[in-house]
């Protein structure tokens, strides 16, 4: 049952990151341009952007469903679970 539950909010990641790929909209509105270098060098220009993005909206709602009524007997087994570990970047000062 743990891992059809880990399987599920796996792929409702992936669904979730899928359509924020989506819902993004990137227009350039200048071109980037390389400095011009000579003896002197003169600065480059960084390109313009304009950014039109969605929004998703969250909430709850009441419903009523049909859901059986099942006894679960249950005991304690010793499972593999993932784990993460962050280690952040060592100071070079």
């Amino acid at each position: 049952m743990k891992t059809g539950a880990t399987i599920a909010l796996a792929a409702a990641a992936a669904v979730v990151i899928a359509a924020g790929v989506y819902m993004v909209d990137i227009d350039m509105t200048d071109e980037g341009a390389l400095p011009d270098v000579d003896v002197s060098v003169e600065g480059g220009e960084l390109p313009e952007f304009d950014a039109d993005v969605g929004s998703i909206e969250t909430g709850t709602t009441t419903e009523t469903v049909t859901v059986p009524e099942v006894e679960v007997d249950t005991r304690e087994a010793q499972i593999e679970v993932p784990t993460i570990s962050v280690n952040p970047p060592e100071d070079d000062s």
